[in-house]
């Protein structure tokens, strides 16, 4: 993977904080020409340090409004198969290997309470995996 500068490390916060900015305002907030802004650009995506581009909703605007994080302990060898189910389901928006007591962390986020609880039982059914924790996420105070 290519070596992040102090410029590609602003450039990324600055896109983070608006992904939609133009290569001439994030030329101006960097204090660059627009040309080694879309330069960098193109290099942080070929190299695949920037994978796409995504839309951020207002927690309380968003139409899937239940979230929860998942904890998900994996029987034996079955870790690929169980992340390869996993990756199927449209309600799981981010999935991590860990290490400790848990395999994976699943973040959840569902429309209503009887299509959260349809998917815990989605995730218990999978073969391979031996045991979940969940905790519902209630406001985010930091993000």
């Amino acid at each position: 993977m290519h070596q992040l500068d102090d410029l590609d490390r602003r450039l990324l916060a600055a896109l983070r904080q608006d992904g939609r900015a133009s290569s001439a305002a994030l030329a101006r907030m960097l204090d660059v020409s627009r040309a080694t802004v879309s330069a960098r650009i193109e290099r942080l995506q070929g190299t695949g340090t920037i994978v796409g581009f995504t839309v951020r909703v207002r927690d309380e605007s968003d139409p899937l409004t239940i979230q929860a994080v998942a904890l998900i302990e994996v029987e034996g060898r079955t870790t690929d198969t169980v992340i390869r189910r996993l990756r199927g389901i449209p309600e799981i928006i981010a999935l991590h290997t860990t290490n400790g007591g848990w395999d994976l962390v699943a973040q959840l986020r569902t429309a209503s309470l009887g299509d959260f609880d349809r998917l815990l039982g989605l995730i218990r059914s999978i073969e391979g995996v031996q045991n979940s924790q969940t905790s519902l996420l209630l406001s985010s105070v930091l993000r």
